[in-house]
């Protein structure tokens, strides 16, 4: 689909917010029914509903495996991720949605596409092939390691375009300058790792554009990059919020906080997956004409787990100390060292100011007495943190 100089994957992607909502909500509620759960008047409507937890998905696959009771239709393949947590796969047309982002990439009919992702036991090198399918594109299957072997191949055969982790592709193509090889590579779709801004501009500079995915082996495809690289658009297969870590409560649009994903895929239903990784919430929309939300990209880790005088503490129990506090809008843990002692320091965002009486909640919640350190609203970075942990161990 052309929209002025761009092409578009399909219709999706430049709907309305209403066209989209509705869209949603009618593929939502098809998947809660799919669950046994009672539909809702509104995709916002989900925040009511529990969070899904990968620890939650270890368990109940313990309980019923394979999949942990949850329905599937259409089983092509079985994956292991570390856990162990299993997931199906699909062998329908591109059934990780990732042919919408290798489209972005500019990759299509005419490419060969050396395809850098493992296959063995996790899905994501058959997610990228799928997706190179999608987009009628070749694929050479390459997966990783053997590096001469992967240079050769690369020379031999004429790939044009990248799949894989963003530092794997420096290798090959050091590799490649090392031995004299002229390879023919102008497209990247990368994600696994952090594509970090220097790298992207070396291969900017060899002639390769590189765009990045955010995808797990749970749920496929949940955001990428465009051309225009301002953000990630969701793609349109997913229902995607961002909430306060620890909780399953969204956040204002621009905080900082943890993806938790639902899923519209009828094959494998999964509602409000909690992924463990930070991002926010871009306002307006790419200026490539993509009109879904746009998130920051991966922002870091949501669990922020800390053991501290040998307790462990966690991001649902500084959530639980806020939720007894309406004139407490945010707080965060500092784990510091005092000499040889751990010390833990509570940071609380309030306007009252007699930090006296949190220490009976500190204690109930936590389980540990600090200090308790008030400071005013918006005070706290926004970086999604609740727990942060300062020592050092050298």
């Amino acid at each position: 689909m052309k929209d002025g100089s761009v092409t578009h994957y399909d219709s999706l992607e430049t709907r309305s917010a209403d066209e989209r909502a509705a869209a949603q909500l009618t593929a939502l509620n098809a998947q809660l029914a799919r669950n046994g759960m009672t539909p809702v008047a509104a995709p916002d409507d989900l925040a009511r509903l529990p969070v899904l937890r990968k620890a939650d998905l270890v368990a109940r696959q313990k309980a019923s495996p394979p999949f942990g009771g949850v329905p599937v239709a259409n089983l092509g393949h079985v994956f292991q991720s570390p856990g162990p947590i299993y997931e199906p796969g699909g062998v329908s047309h591109d059934w990780w949605r990732m042919g919408r982002f290798l489209h972005a990439c500019g990759i299509g009919p005419g490419d060969i596409v050396q395809n850098c992702f493992g296959y063995h036991l996790t899905p994501a090198g058959m997610i990228f092939e799928s997706g190179a399918r999608a987009v009628g594109a070749a694929v050479l299957p390459a997966g990783t390691g053997q590096t001469d072997l992967q240079v050769r191949a690369a020379a031999d055969i004429g790939t044009t375009a990248y799949a894989g982790t963003p530092d794997y592709l420096k290798v090959i193509l050091d590799r490649a300058d090392e031995i004299g090889v002229a390879l023919k590579l102008t497209r990247a779709a990368v994600g696994g790792g952090a594509l970090f801004a220097s790298l992207r501009r070396e291969y900017a500079e060899r002639g390769i554009t590189c765009l990045q995915c955010y995808a797990t082996a749970d749920l496929g495809n949940i955001a990428y990059e465009s051309p225009a690289m301002e953000g990630m658009i969701v793609d349109e297969g997913v229902i995607v919020e961002i909430v306060r870590p620890g909780t399953g409560d969204p956040v204002p649009a621009g905080e900082v906080g943890e993806v938790v994903v639902t899923t519209l895929n009828p094959d494998y239903p999964l509602i409000r997956f909690a992924t463990g990784d930070l991002s926010a919430v871009m306002p307006g929309t790419s200026p490539c004409g993509r009109t879904n939300l746009r998130i920051r990209g991966w922002l870091g880790r949501a669990d922020q787990t800390a053991k501290i005088k040998g307790m462990f503490v966690r991001p649902e129990q500084v959530a639980a100390f806020v939720a007894r506090h309406p004139e407490v809008a945010r707080a965060r843990v500092i784990a510091s060292r005092d000499g040889e002692m751990d010390a833990m320091t509570v940071m609380v965002e309030t306007e009252a100011e007699d930090a006296a009486q949190y220490e009976v909640s500190v204690m109930d919640t936590l389980k540990l007495r600090g200090r308790i350190l008030l400071v005013p609203r918006g005070a706290l970075p926004n970086d999604g943190k609740v727990i942060e942990d300062q020592r050092s161990y050298d």
